[in-house]
C-alpha cells in the first residue's frame, strides 16, 4: 500500500462524510493548482488530502495529543481551537507518515498562512478556500482570482479571514498578519 491509499484509509476513518468529501475536494483543487502553477502535482493532491487528518478530534483530544507531543501553543492558539488541527495534523502525519517537510509545513500553515510562504504551502492554502465543495458568498470571485495568480487570491482569502475575526473580536494570528503584508506589499509592487 503506498502512502497515498493509506492516508485516503486514515482519512476515511477519521472524517465525516462531509470533512472526507472536502479533502478530496482540496485534493483535486491542489493538483489542478499545481499543474497550473508549476507545482508537482502528486505532491499537491497528497498535502490535499492529509490537511484536515485530525479536524475532528475533541478538544480533550487535541489537548492530549499537545502533551503527549511536547507542542506547546502561544496564547493566541491557545484561545483559537479552529487552528489546533492544522498544529496537531503536521506532526502526526511527521510521525505517522514520513512526509516531506514541504507537506508538513503546508498543513501546518494552512490556516493561518506566514510570512516566505513556499509555492506548495500557497497552493494548499488557496485550495481550501476554492475545492468544489465550497459554496461561501464570494467563492467564485475566489476561484477567478486563483486563474489570475495566487497571491491575487491570497490577498482575498487573507482579508476575508482577517475582517471575520476582527468582526467577532477574536484574535488574529500573527502569522496571518504576517502573510497579509507580505501579500500587499508584493502586490503593490506588481502594479
Amino acid at each position: 500500500m503506498n502512502k497515498n491509499d493509506a492516508l485516503l484509509k486514515d482519512i476515511r476513518e477519521r472524517l465525516s462524510d462531509f470533512r472526507y468529501i472536502h479533502s478530496l475536494g482540496v485534493a483535486e483543487s491542489a493538483g489542478y493548482l499545481a499543474e497550473k502553477y508549476g507545482y508537482d502535482k502528486e505532491t499537491a493532491i497528497t498535502a490535499g488530502l492529509a490537511h484536515d487528518v485530525l479536524k475532528e478530534l475533541s478538544k480533550e483530544e487535541y489537548l492530549k495529543f499537545f502533551e503527549e507531543e511536547n507542542i506547546i501553543l502561544s496564547d493566541v492558539e491557545k484561545s483559537a481551537p479552529k487552528l489546533w488541527h492544522a498544529v496537531a495534523g503536521a506532526k502526526y502525519l511527521e510521525k505517522e507518515y514520513g512526509f516531506s517537510d514541504e507537506i508538513i509545513t503546508a498543513v501546518r500553515y494552512h490556516t493561518t498562512g506566514r510570512a516566505n510562504m513556499g509555492l506548495l504551502e500557497k497552493i494548499l492554502f488557496i485550495a481550501d478556500f476554492i475545492s468544489a465543495d465550497r459554496n461561501y458568498n464570494g467563492v467564485e470571485d475566489m476561484r477567478k482570482r486563483a486563474e489570475v495568480s495566487l497571491e491575487y487570491a491570497m490577498e482575498e482569502g487573507l482579508r476575508f479571514t482577517i475582517e471575520d475575526l476582527a468582526r467577532e473580536c477574536r484574535p488574529i494570528h500573527p502569522d496571518t498578519i504576517a502573510c497579509y503584508n507580505e501579500i500587499i506589499v508584493y502586490l503593490s509592487q506588481k502594479k
